[in-house]
């Protein structure tokens, strides 16, 4: 028994030094990716005024390896800001303008003929890229969009007979004008799904709009560094998932599960499924939950907690919500049945 006590006294030991140092790493990395996503920001800041919340957006939703959706009117900063984040990863890019003559094949690719070899060759589409810019992806009918999908879900792409790999890291950002301007298409919800985030992009404030006719005239172009390359991304989404795994985030797995569900009209949520046509899918309990994560890492938090959720569950939730005519008629948006289900769902059960 004497000899029992100091092993056990050593083991208790080891265990808490196993787990101050996991806390140290973890702090140590919290306090190094908070670094670079300010040093990002920055870097964007040289040419696009503003749009804090957008550029963050799009910063969890590339650490959280999710599609992204921007709506906004044009002129407000939407493709130049993808583009300067683009450089500022050192990341493969691409743009295609979306237009209503636009084929599938233009953007995954297609097989031709080489007459020299008389053997036909894949001539590989844009959609081959780290980063792509669908611009104005609603000007585009259905069949365009959906070409898409695959490459979105299962980052690979079909030619002919043949499936071929994307990058490892494929992030596509997709702007849309809102629908009541001519020329415009709806999106499948299909791909809709497939999207992490839908953010808003709001005209921007006085001084900010002062200060982006300032450095237009001036016509001089802003010097971007490079925070991080491809690899490093990649690097930093292992990180957060290994700081806290999904299985040891039970508690707001499980809330996350019941506000989705609540925002389905045959879960018997009263007004509202008389609002609701249909609600958000299971991929959206899983975006939610990612985004939460990473949200609150770079916040340098030590646990996943409600406000982060609530945080994240706009820009998450907001395309996923089909409303009603009766919702339409009255003026009621997402938005809105987002925070009347955050109200309501109790973060305990």
């Amino acid at each position: 028994m004497r000899q029992a006590a100091p092993r056990m006294g050593v083991k208790k030991t080891v265990k808490m030094r196993i787990k101050t140092t996991r806390i140290k790493t973890i702090t140590n990395d919290s306090d190094f990716i908070k670094e670079k996503v300010e040093k990002i920001k920055k870097e964007v800041g040289k040419v696009i005024v503003g749009q804090e919340e957008m550029i963050e957006g799009i910063i969890i939703a590339l650490l959280s390896d999710g599609h992204i959706l921007l709506e906004g009117y044009p002129g407000l900063g939407k493709t130049v800001t993808v583009k300067t984040i683009a450089r500022v990863l050192d990341a493969k890019f691409h743009r295609v303008q979306f237009t209503p003559d636009l084929i599938p094949g233009d953007i995954t690719g297609f097989e031709m003929w080489d007459p020299e070899t008389r053997k036909s060759r894949i001539q590989k589409g844009p959609v081959f890229t780290n980063l792509l810019l669908a611009d104005e992806i609603n000007r585009a009918p259905a069949k365009v969009q959906s070409a898409l999908l695959e490459a979105m879900q299962e980052k690979q792409v079909t030619i002919g007979r043949e499936t071929y790999p994307l990058e490892k890291l494929f992030l596509v950002l997709a702007t849309q004008n809102p629908i009541e301007i001519s020329g415009t298409y709806l999106l499948p919800e299909a791909e809709i799904d497939r999207f992490m985030f839908k953010l808003k992009v709001h005209y921007p404030a006085y001084g900010d709009e002062r200060e982006i006719t300032r450095r237009q005239i001036r016509d001089e172009e802003a010097k971007i560094g490079v925070v991080l390359n491809t690899k490093e991304v990649l690097s930093l989404r292992h990180t957060i998932a290994e700081w806290m795994p999904l299985q040891e985030t039970s508690a707001i797995v499980k809330y996350v599960t019941r506000l989705v569900r609540a925002t389905r009209p045959e879960a018997g949520n009263g007004e509202l499924s008389n609002l609701v046509m249909y609600g958000a899918s299971p991929r959206a309990s899983i975006a939610l939950t990612k985004a939460a994560r990473v949200y609150a890492f770079i916040q340098g938090e030590d646990m996943v907690l409600p406000e982060h959720v609530h945080k994240m569950a706009y820009p998450v939730l907001r395309h996923r919500i089909i409303l009603t005519h009766e919702a339409e008629s009255q003026g009621i948006d997402a938005d809105y049945i987002i925070e009347k289900t955050l109200r309501r769902v109790p973060i305990l059960e």
